[in-house]
């Protein structure tokens, strides 16, 4: 069994191991160990300066380091907006749950508090005629979960 790589894991736990390594055909990248392809914002950071220091084409830039054109512009943009962290990779979809708000979750809570027996699949049904909005029965468990952790 080969023996763990610190760097490769600490990349993978901060979110910015590149999936796609073997994409990146840069010379720098393939000849100088300094230049890792394992690390997804240095390669965009070098993508971008390649093309405004050195003049390369985007088209050229983009597909020596492993991007489509359109993910080019998403980098530069974000460059150009945040900086170097602008480069590391966010979370998609939702960041909270965005159903289950305040109000919701206090009647959920109130609910269960006059009759612990209620199910989440009942729930639910309450929920949809209150308040108009359909969540899934395991949200629902784990959001009254959560709040539950926090009591104790």
């Amino acid at each position: 069994m080969p023996a763990k790589d610190p760097k490769r894991e600490a990349l993978r736990q901060q979110g910015v191991l590149n999936p796609r390594p073997g994409d990146v055909t840069d010379p720098r990248f393939t000849e100088n160990s300094f230049f890792d392809p394992r690390d997804l914002v240095q390669v965009k950071y070098e993508m971008l300066r390649r093309v405004q220091a050195e003049g390369y084409s985007i088209t050229d830039a983009a597909a020596a380091f492993g991007f489509s054109r359109p993910s080019f512009y998403q980098a530069q943009a974000a460059f150009a907006q945040e900086g170097l962290a602008g480069l590391v990779p966010r979370k998609r979809g939702p960041k909270q749950a965005h159903k289950l708000t305040e109000e919701v979750l206090g009647f959920l809570r109130e609910t269960r508090q006059q009759d612990p027996r209620v199910r989440p699949a009942e729930l639910v049904r309450l929920l949809q005629q209150r308040f108009g909005t359909t969540v899934h029965p395991r949200s629902i468990t784990r959001a009254l979960s959560r709040h539950q952790k926090k009591l104790h």
